[in-house]
């Protein structure tokens, strides 16, 4: 895919107000530590991250959502009734329906002729939206669209903490790590047309995509019915003979017991998030090495060609077998992984918002925003700052 007359006019980022410290999570993991013959710090070690944001307990993801467009807006001085387009990128929603973007775009009183739906693909959710509205842009359909998202950590990290603690399992340990990197936050991409864009900066010039889907399953985070739980509850406590009981339904249990375990819980719904990190870490390098020489062969481009790069953030490690994977030096990159985490589709764009602001991005930088998401699938665009 190439451009010719898209930009990005501003990109606009809400921050929630709880601090979580990587320490204050470890405090909460205590019996899990000394359970499993653990020292402190290990978290750290292993993710490099020493804090993450969340929200307040039942803030509505599309309140963060809103607030990060209308950053947006005013930052390029335009009105929500210049919008033709609105997409909401999470993975995190509100409802299954409607659209997550319908609240965005009631609360921001967008035009009533927009385009508003949601749009979702793991962590390249944003970049996918961008290319949406880019695409929209080249034939003509629109003007102006607005990308949108907010994630949140809260919920599943302490749903994860609270199953750690109960099992004091290893296994489940390393399974939960990468969901303990997960943070909080939302972003809106302002994408608009040559003729609309003010600034003429950070024109979007193209990009590639690639896949890997026989790895779909190595990160997978949705909502599983709580009864398996309930059943391995029982059998840690009553035994295995018990657990067999309750597993097999009404004939082989107790009535009463049955329709308290199984009847009432089948239909409880707790949220879960499995990652076989190792995994994820070896197919996603390969899949990043080759979407960048497919990357670098779509431009005529070489790796010393780009000033800068924005990687999805997810922790040291991912970090740098990346960097190191596509010949790109630690300095060329921008990070918030320490002190944000891994905030999904979140990440790569409020990372490039930051690196702005600090003056890491110039005008006139050749950047790459490197995107890559469970499914596998990759992503890469190239943007003149």
């Amino acid at each position: 895919m190439k451009y010719n007359r898209v930009h990005l006019e501003a990109i606009g980022y809400e921050l929630p107000p709880v601090v979580v410290s990587t320490a204050e999570l470890e405090s909460r993991l205590a019996p899990v530590y000394q359970a499993l013959k653990m020292s402190p710090g290990q978290l750290e070690l292993l993710t490099g991250i020493n804090e993450r944001r969340w929200w307040e307990p039942g803030y509505p993801l599309s309140r963060g959502a809103a607030a990060a467009a209308k950053k947006a807006l005013a930052a390029a001085d335009m009105s929500a009734s210049e919008i033709d387009v609105l997409i909401y990128a999470g993975v995190c929603r509100e409802n299954f329906e409607p659209a997550t973007a319908c609240a965005v775009a009631h609360e921001l009183k967008i035009n009533p002729n927009a385009a508003i739906f949601d749009l979702s693909n793991a962590c390249l959710g944003v970049l996918n939206g961008i290319v949406e509205i880019a695409n929209k842009i080249e034939l003509g359909q629109a003007e102006a669209g607005l990308v949108v998202s907010a994630e949140t950590a809260r919920e599943i990290n302490e749903n994860v903490i609270d199953r750690m603690v109960r099992t004091k399992s290893v296994e489940l340990f390393r399974e939960s790590i990468a969901t303990l990197t997960g943070g909080s936050g939302a972003v809106a991409v302002l994408v608009v047309s040559a003729e609309m864009s003010r600034e003429k900066r950070r024109k979007l010039l193209g990009g590639v995509t690639q896949n890997a889907p026989q790895h779909h399953s190595l990160c997978r985070w949705g909502l599983q019915s709580v009864l398996p739980a309930a059943v391995g509850t029982v059998e840690r406590v009553l035994g295995h003979n018990a657990a067999g009981l309750v597993q097999k339904g009404v004939d082989n249990a107790n009535a009463i017991m049955q329709r308290g375990l199984d009847l009432g819980l089948r239909h409880v719904m707790i949220p879960f998030m499995e990652t076989h990190a190792g995994e994820v870490l070896k197919y996603g390098v390969e899949l990043g090495n080759r979407t960048w020489q497919k990357f670098l062969a779509k431009f005529g481009w070489r790796s010393d060609y780009l000033d800068k790069v924005i990687c999805h953030q997810v922790g040291a490690g991912h970090r740098e077998a990346v960097l190191k994977g596509i010949g790109i030096p630690p300095e060329k990159d921008f990070s918030t992984f320490e002190y944000l985490g891994n905030i999904g589709t979140v990440s790569l764009p409020i990372t490039a918002a930051i690196a702005e602001e600090r003056e890491f991005l110039r005008p006139g930088d050749r950047v790459g925003f490197l995107g890559i998401g469970s499914g596998l699938n990759c992503l890469m665009l190239g943007l003149e700052w």
